[in-house]
């Protein structure tokens, strides 16, 4: 999966012709230039699903607990009414932007398709993602990469995307079926409930896969802030900018 570094090549080249895929290991006192990867709809999804994820939680968390009973006659306050409503809302923006990150899959480049699969029959890779695990434990040297490096990688998908589906497939038939069996939400994702059973299973599965999806935000957070201060590869700023920087 590692190639050689070609300092020769003029980065734009290098860029277009896909050589910033995997790892790349320039020689001692050679640095790469600036890179441009993530392009402005890669990091606008990003921060849209970002900020839906977060709203979700919140809402999820008082429609999972609702808050204790307020003061007053229960038809003066619609609440829980404006919780749902935002719930669904930021469902629903949530479903758009994974519809056009599916997009961007199939007529994007190779960091846009990163972490929609894992290429478990390279030895190579895994190789590279144990090494990742080495240096994430303060064991071995750190490689550059200009996408996602394996560990990256394995987490967005195992963590994050898989995730996501179960989160959206079981959201969207929680509210189909308040919209009744007759409704085209129902005949669209009534069939969850056909596999996964009752609407407390897949409600328990809407709320588990949440769960996770929070555990890997944090930890995500945590590592993109820690390659900025310990390897300075702009992990951070990049999906800002769309800019790479290796110093």
């Amino acid at each position: 999966m590692s190639e050689k570094y070609l300092p020769s090549t003029p980065l734009e080249a290098r860029v277009r012709a896909g050589h910033f895929g995997e790892a790349i290991m320039p020689p001692a006192g050679v640095q790469p230039g600036p890179v441009y990867v993530y392009t402005a709809g890669i990091r606008i999804w990003h921060w849209v699903t970002a900020l839906a994820i977060v709203v979700l939680a919140i809402t999820g968390y008082f429609i999972g607990s609702p808050p204790p009973t307020m003061s007053g006659e229960a038809s003066a306050h619609f609440l829980f009414g404006y919780i749902r409503f935002v719930h669904f809302a930021a469902g629903m923006i949530l479903g758009v932007a994974f519809v056009l990150r599916l997009y961007a899959f199939v007529v994007g480049g190779h960091h846009a398709r990163q972490i929609f699969y894992i290429p478990f029959w390279n030895l190579a890779w895994w190789k590279e993602l144990f090494a990742e695990v080495g240096w994430y434990l303060f064991i071995g040297k750190p490689k550059e990469y200009i996408g996602h490096n394996p560990l990256a990688q394995f987490a967005m998908f195992a963590m994050f995307l898989l995730p996501l589906i179960v989160l959206l497939l079981t959201g969207f038939a929680l509210f189909a079926e308040q919209t009744g069996i007759n409704s085209g939400w129902y005949a669209v994702f009534g069939w969850v409930f056909q596999v996964l059973g009752d609407s407390m299973t897949v409600r328990t599965w809407h709320q588990f896969a949440m769960w996770i999806i929070l555990i890997f935000s944090m930890v995500h957070m945590y590592m993109a802030i820690r390659e900025d201060m310990t390897h300075r590869q702009t992990a951070v700023s990049s999906m800002v900018s769309g800019w790479r920087f290796f110093r």
